[in-house]
């Protein structure tokens, strides 16, 4: 089926309208040494059936090894339902919902979604989503200088746990906007902030607190909170959403509660697919509503009373003048969005409770196994959720290597992160005890 739809008769008619005898004249102010025929290196064309099957030999070469890595993308159980609905064809092919006389399925879908993160997060607003956690940070920290404008520092600081890779797309996306980036002190004993070594006198737009952290521990984010709006700063949570179910919301952190909530919305139904694609999600209170980037759809009535939905707030460059708009990287990620609002449907409240405290559990489980094995100790004390920072005697690459062969993928190696020889572990509610088990014997076979 071709995918252009003019016939041979309506290009004729076309061309002969402007003049020209054939496409080709339309280019002829490309030299020839630069048009080509062909495209190098791109094979011949294959049958849907060919190409079917060379998709599925690809992807039986990822293997079905035992996974036990976290670090921001997380291996859940996702119920078949979620995307036999979200891949049905008036939600796969769902785009911008321009035209709301036209959208308001997908208007709809965006506005319970919203509702859902809102009660997650415990704030009043959700954009309809970005592209992924690290560009929702550059987003916030952004948002909070252009909210924040009594300060004119342009520092947004963050706490030690805040995710390495976050800060560096952050950077880049806002370090050229006239934000800068800067590290609190760290406790080396809990992994969080030392507190005692806080000054008063760095003037932050921003200050960015990360629950759980990256190494998996438990920042005290209210008394952080406090300290950050006594230094006249907005404060920027990153959170896990599936923590959320049996940790306090950011809204509700300190005495005032956190200005804006982003993170990585992956946990919430998206399977790990070799990278992505992923969707960040943001909420913010209700006074900073219009500094939030990307799309607000709200619940209105029609002249006759009937319920319907529209596009509330747009202030994107799509919409409006790109000076006026509050980003132009923001997006909706309308089929992750999709799926996260079928998932947490599906789940509820405490069908996700009950996943955090199983992922809670089997990594306690997992570490107490590993952390009883010569060499193997954890990083940092205190709680977790369901990550954990380990220490090992040894360059952690080669154990990983080794547990590969095995089939299981052991941990995020935090070495170049750390400074030492550390392993980020984590096991989901999708790991049984007899998976757990079979990982710490390999790790002690290995270790020994």
């Amino acid at each position: 089926m071709p995918f252009i739809p003019h016939t041979d008769k309506d290009t004729r008619e076309m061309l002969a309208a402007i003049g020209a005898e054939t496409i080709e004249d339309l280019f002829d102010e490309i030299p020839a040494e630069l048009r080509i025929d062909h495209l190098h290196g791109v094979p011949e064309a294959h049958s849907e059936m060919e190409v079917s099957r060379l998709m599925r030999e690809r992807a039986a070469m990822d293997g079905t090894p035992m996974c036990f890595i976290g670090a921001g993308a997380y291996e859940h159980h996702i119920p078949t339902a979620v995307w036999d609905i979200a891949t049905r064809g008036e939600y796969y092919s769902a785009y911008t919902p321009y035209q709301a006389e036209a959208s308001q399925g997908t208007l709809q879908t965006i506005y319970e979604y919203q509702t859902m993160i809102t009660e997650l997060t415990g704030l009043d607003v959700s954009n309809a989503s970005l592209y992924d956690g690290a560009s929702a940070l550059a987003e916030a920290a952004l948002m909070s200088v252009r909210t924040n404008r009594r300060v004119k520092s342009g520092r947004v600081l963050l706490a030690p746990g805040v995710n390495p890779v976050y800060e560096q797309v952050a950077a880049a996306i806002a370090g050229s906007q006239g934000v800068s980036f800067e590290r609190l002190p760290l406790d080396a004993a809990s992994g969080n902030v030392a507190f005692e070594a806080l000054s008063d006198d760095r003037e932050p737009v921003a200050v960015v607190m990360q629950q759980p952290s990256f190494p998996g521990t438990l920042e005290d984010v209210d008394r952080l909170t406090d300290w950050a709006h006594a230094q006249g700063a907005l404060v920027i949570a990153i959170v896990n959403p599936m923590s959320l179910a049996i940790l306090k919301a950011p809204g509700h952190w300190g005495a005032e509660g956190a200005d804006i909530a982003c993170g990585e919305g992956q946990p919430l139904g998206v399977p790990l697919s070799s990278g992505g694609p992923y969707f960040g999600f943001m909420t913010c209170k209700q006074k900073h509503v219009r500094q939030m980037p990307g799309r607000i759809v709200g619940r209105t009535t029609d002249l006759d009373g009937n319920p319907g939905f529209a596009l509330t707030l747009q202030a994107r460059e799509q919409h409006i003048r790109r000076s006026k708009a509050t980003s132009n990287i923001c997006t909706n990620q309308g089929l992750m969005v999709t799926a996260a609002t079928i998932y947490m449907s599906l789940l509820g409240f405490q069908g996700m409770a009950q996943v955090a405290r199983r992922s809670h559990s089997n990594t306690t489980r997992l570490v107490d196994g590993l952390c009883g094995i010569d060499g193997v100790e954890r990083m940092y004390e205190g709680p977790h959720f369901h990550e954990v920072a380990l220490k090992l005697d040894r360059p952690v690459a080669p154990v990983l290597e080794a547990l590969a062969e095995e089939n299981i993928l052991g941990g995020f190696d935090l070495t170049k992160f750390s400074g030492s020889d550390a392993l980020l572990v984590c096991a989901t509610e999708t790991k049984t005890d007899a998976d757990i088990d079979a990982c710490v014997a390999a790790f002690s076979r290995i270790m020994a």
